[in-house]
């Protein structure tokens, strides 16, 4: 994140808490904290912040928590596989031969 993109972080902020110190101090501060971060997910993270929160984001909820969200990114990913694989077997997959059922049951019922 570049010092522009912190002023732009700035102005939703403010919008929303209109006391937020936007000062230069408070934005070198953020750009020092946040210059590893993407933009976009730091807006996505103030947003989400504004959502369930009356107090302004810390540079610790603007970055969010990136364990959780990569172990969400992870499962994500582990889901999409699971359901293309269930849906490449269920292509595959054929009914059983009519009066199977009835079959099997007739050979339980002998033994």
């Amino acid at each position: 994140m570049e010092r522009a993109d912190v002023l732009r972080l700035f102005v939703v902020i403010t919008d929303e808490y209109p006391n937020f110190d936007d000062s230069d101090e408070n934005v070198d501060r953020h750009l020092k904290a946040l210059k590893d971060f993407p933009f976009e997910t730091a807006v996505q993270n103030v947003e989400r912040h504004i959502e369930i929160s009356s107090f302004y984001p810390k540079i610790s909820e603007i970055r969010g928590f990136a364990a959780d969200q990569s172990a969400r990114e992870r499962e994500l990913e582990a889901t999409r596989t699971y359901l293309d694989q269930r849906e490449a077997r269920r292509k595959k997959s054929t009914l059983p031969p009519s009066g199977w059922k009835d079959d099997l049951l007739a050979k339980l019922r002998n033994t």
